[in-house]
């Protein structure tokens, strides 16, 4: 396993299992792409390789976004939120985002429509 910078590993609020949430969103335009979970290897990764990479949690390993669909993406930043629990990841996508084959993965369900 790489090594995080302890710096960043420090800020780092992880769940039990040693989670963070990651969120991808579209440089330029701001929509919202995927959320997927890292571990500090895939965070490790993706700053190393500027290439999006997750770890799977139902697989229990590491995947990177594109790597057998040929969707994806760039990573251009990565920043911490403020509570330091979640990633957000501003990225290029090519091609859809979602394992469904949408562009985004909320494109799906509305739960609450903006008001008119």
């Amino acid at each position: 396993m790489n090594e995080l910078d302890p710096a960043v590993a420090e800020r780092l609020k992880r769940t039990p299992d040693g989670l963070v949430a990651a969120i991808a969103q579209q440089r330029g335009t701001g929509e919202v792409l995927m959320m997927a979970w890292m571990d500090d290897e895939a965070l490790h990764r993706t700053l190393t390789t500027r290439k999006g990479t997750y770890y799977s949690r139902s697989r229990g390993t590491h995947w990177v976004k594109g790597e057998t669909s040929g969707h994806t993406q760039h990573v251009h930043e990565v920043r911490l939120d403020c509570d330091g629990d979640t990633l957000l990841l501003v990225v290029d996508q090519e091609g859809a985002a979602c394992h469904t084959g949408d562009h985004t993965c909320f494109d799906a369900d509305v739960l609450l429509a903006p008001e008119s």
